[in-house]
């Protein structure tokens, strides 16, 4: 069985998921839904996260409708369970407010050490304006993007793996590396996809995920590579 070094010296690209991995999800996340739903949720943001999280899987296990709608769809959902009534407008600020959202503090000089030897990719649950946003903080330019957009269904599905090998790269040249268990690692596991999981929550892995590695942050995967 490969190695994470093994692997780091063998492969030709690496991916990323975005949002989680790269960029402060949970922060944006939250607050962005301050801003929605104002102070009066501050007291009950762990719970309100938790209920945003699993509101979000809900949405997008449905029929398949853009990330700008879904982000709208998740809000009305929370809305519900927290009997905190939200106008559609105000819904809608979620995709509004994602360009927004900030990297990680060692995200941008990770990828720019990365990229010196490898090819660069981001498999995201995203629309490709709101990424196009995004890729305007994370500065370092990318070989590829793959969104939701684009292969019409949201991770874990395996539309963006399935686009990922039969446009960018073979699987046995690529290394993908995120946060989200569920995601990525679970597709990543089930296609026989080298996976990296960073760990930036410092979270429990309950899951049957397996990883070549876990990292705390993008800077240690950057120093494990050696560049």
């Amino acid at each position: 069985m490969a190695t994470i070094d093994d692997t780091l010296k063998s492969v030709t690209t690496v991916t990323f998921d975005c949002y989680g991995t790269l960029i402060d999800w949970q922060a944006g996340v939250e607050s962005s839904l301050l801003h929605i739903f104002g102070g009066g949720i501050m007291h009950r943001m762990y719970e309100v996260f938790d209920l945003y999280v699993e509101a979000e899987k809900e949405v997008e296990g449905a029929d398949f409708c853009s990330y700008r709608d879904t982000l709208s769809a998740v809000v009305n959902v929370l809305a519900k369970r927290l009997g905190v009534p939200v106008a559609p407008e105000r819904a809608a600020l979620m995709a509004t407010m994602l360009p927004d959202w900030k990297p990680f503090v060692d995200t941008i000089a990770a990828l720019q050490r990365l990229k010196t030897r490898y090819k660069l990719g981001v498999l995201s649950n995203i629309d490709n304006d709101l990424f196009a946003g995004t890729a305007k903080r994370l500065e370092v330019p990318f070989d590829f993007v793959v969104t939701a957009q684009d292969v019409g269904s949201y991770k874990p599905a395996h539309g963006h793996f399935t686009r990922l090998f039969e446009a960018h790269a073979p699987r046995e040249k690529v290394l993908h590396v995120a946060q989200s268990l569920f995601h990525d690692g679970v597709p990543a596991g089930q296609l026989d996809l080298a996976y990296v999981w960073i760990n930036r929550y410092n979270e429990p892995n309950e899951t049957a995920v397996t990883s070549l590695a876990e990292y705390p942050d993008l800077a240690s995967l950057a120093d494990a590579a050696g560049v």
